[in-house]
This record gives C-alpha cells, sequence and structure tokens, in this order.
C-alpha cells in the first residue's frame, strides 16, 4: 500500500504551486519559504494565535502566516495578515483591529516582490 505524500486538498497543491511559480517569476524567496511550510506534514503545520501576531507586529505591518491563523488572545494593532486559514474569531478580532485579512493567493498578486511582509510561525 503506498503512503500518500504531500497535501490532497486540491486548493493547497494550487496554492503551493502558485507560490513556487510566482517565486520563480518574481525572483522573490519569500514566496518559496512560504509554499515550502504550506508544503509539510499535517503535524508540522503553522498555527499562531493573535497574540503571538501582538507581539511580533507592528502597527501596519503585512504579515504572512504559512498556516492556520487562531482567535487566542487580542489584537490592538492594526495589522495586516494573509494566511492560509482564519478562525471565525481571529477573523472578527484583526477587523475590529482596522487590519486586513487576506488568503495568501490574495497577497502574492497585491505584493509580487514580496517586499516588507513578515512571516510568523
Amino acid at each position: 500500500m503506498a503512503k500518500r505524500t504531500g497535501p490532497t486538498n486540491p486548493y493547497h497543491k494550487q496554492l503551493i504551486d502558485l507560490l513556487n511559480r510566482k517565486s520563480i517569476e518574481t525572483q522573490a524567496p519569500i514566496w518559496r519559504t512560504v509554499a515550502d511550510k504550506l508544503n509539510k506534514s499535517r503535524r508540522a503545520k503553522v498555527e499562531v494565535n493573535l497574540s503571538d501576531i501582538e507581539r511580533h507586529a507592528a502597527n501596519g505591518d503585512v504579515v504572512v502566516i504559512p498556516g492556520i491563523v487562531l482567535g487566542s488572545g487580542d489584537l490592538s494593532k492594526s495589522v495586516n495578515v494573509a494566511a492560509w486559514k482564519f478562525s471565525t474569531s481571529a477573523r472578527e478580532k484583526i477587523k475590529k483591529a482596522k487590519g486586513k485579512v487576506w488568503t495568501i493567493e490574495e497577497l502574492a498578486k497585491e505584493n509580487p516582490k514580496g517586499t516588507g511582509i513578515k512571516i510568523l510561525m
């Protein structure tokens, strides 16, 4: 019996492929790093709480999380966050703090060179 490797979600696979292509096209290594992190096994997936974003991001920062953003903690800064998935409470708290919620794909289209973006893991 063959073991399955890599993500099985078709959107997840497309996102990883898109980021790898974007990295080559724009010569921006940030997208390759994000794609590599998204391609990790389920046990190695990234989960970031809002308290971590509050601690490591400044007001107005653009942050990409190659995983899931969870709503534990509070966010008092206006931070623009892109991630694979958001919990409902995390999405609400980011918007309440006047931040912006993006998918990683939207951020890659908005900022193809990846300048000024922080990766949180």
